[in-house]
């Protein structure tokens, strides 16, 4: 017994391990700059290449990354960790952060379950934009939540299992896949995250990588999928991580007040859930039993039913002639006829009745 409480310490004791500092990626000038070729007479720097030449850069303007981030060995803490900061670094992503222990952002992956200071932020702490760029680059749109990357230039040797196989062995260590979907013979995947900070961390991670053929990957965001059902999908998800996202800000006692009043609009009575699950529980036991408490316990006796009138005339109506009916049977019982005390009606006047008007004053 003793040995089996040790051999379970030891196996928890392996599972938590501690974070040791960041190491430094690169030492400063070993990365070396190169300048993209010129092959327009502007350079946008928002598309970050020369405007006026070709619609897209070719294949050859694209040079394979020099750095490329290892997350079992680079990661670690920096001072980041103590002073709060949640937004990850971005050159830590693509493996050329000079600073390591001394950096000011993490060097981690994101954490699905810790919100963002600002959701119009990435996780690198970039501004996101109201659309998405025309080559479907850069930080993204506030608009959408996107959690799919287009993986474009894919160099395929096999068939779509095992390209997929190959694919989901580079992009898994930047996060949780939900899925993964390869277009045969079109060398492109699209690779899908269950959470979007994950999303946006293996782009910058795998931009201008290579897999295992030593091609240069075209990472960048996926266009909404048409499929109606993908887009059903896509809005009961938001709806339901809305709903939590409330209720765990929400006091729960004020929940049970709200839900107290809109019982009490709708007319019908509330109910403690716990208690619920309690006379449910009850009631289980007592079918259990099988007790027949149906027998002893003495049946209440039927109330009449009212009488439902029929015909032409109200209720009130027959009830007001059944109470003159009795009037008139007492006063022929006594021998005579019940006389209204009520004055005689005056008789017509006669003429044409100008008198009425007061006609003679005037």
């Amino acid at each position: 017994m003793i040995t089996n409480v040790t051999e379970t310490q030891t196996a928890v004791t392996k599972k938590v391990r501690k974070l040791k500092p960041a190491r430094k990626q690169v030492k400063p000038g070993d990365v070396e700059k190169k300048e993209a070729p010129q092959t327009g007479k502007e350079y946008n720097i928002w598309y970050n290449k020369w405007a006026g030449g070709d619609r897209e850069d070719s294949y050859s303007n694209k040079t394979k990354s020099q750095t490329r981030c290892n997350i079992k060995r680079d990661a670690g803490l920096t001072r980041a960790n103590t002073t709060g900061v949640k937004y990850c670094c971005l050159f830590f992503a693509r493996g050329c952060c000079p600073y390591g222990w001394e950096c000011e952002y993490l060097h981690m992956l994101p954490d699905a379950s810790t919100v963002l200071p600002d959701t119009s932020k990435d996780c690198f702490a970039r501004d996101k934009f109201a659309d998405y760029r025309d080559d479907m680059g850069g930080v993204g749109s506030f608009a959408r939540q996107n959690r799919t990357l287009y993986i474009g230039r894919i160099k395929e040797t096999g068939t779509g299992a095992e390209t997929e196989e190959v694919v989901k062995r580079h992009f898994k260590e930047w996060g949780e896949i939900e899925k993964i979907r390869v277009l045969q013979y079109r060398s492109v995947a699209f690779v899908t995250y269950v959470s979007e900070q994950n999303a946006q961390f293996a782009k910058e991670s795998m931009a201008c990588q290579s897999l295992d053929n030593d091609e240069i990957l075209n990472v960048r965001w996926a266009t909404e999928d048409p499929n109606p059902e993908s887009k059903v999908a896509e809005k009961r998800r938001l709806e339901d991580m809305g709903r939590e996202a409330i209720q765990s800000k929400m006091d729960p006692r004020i929940v049970e007040a709200m839900r107290a009043v809109r019982a009490l609009e709708e007319g019908v009575e509330f109910q403690d859930p716990e208690l619920e699950i309690e006379e449910l529980e009850d009631e289980e036991d007592a079918r259990g039993a099988k007790r027949p408490r149906l027998e002893l316990e003495a049946e209440p006796e039927p109330q009449p039913e009212e009488q439902k009138p029929t015909g032409l005339l109200s209720a009130d109506t027959l009830e007001s002639l059944r109470y003159f009916t009795e009037i008139r049977k007492r006063a022929a019982a006594n021998g005579g006829i019940a006389v209204s005390s009520a004055p005689a009606p005056k008789p017509p006047p006669t003429g044409l009745g100008l008198a009425v008007y007061g006609s003679d004053e005037e």
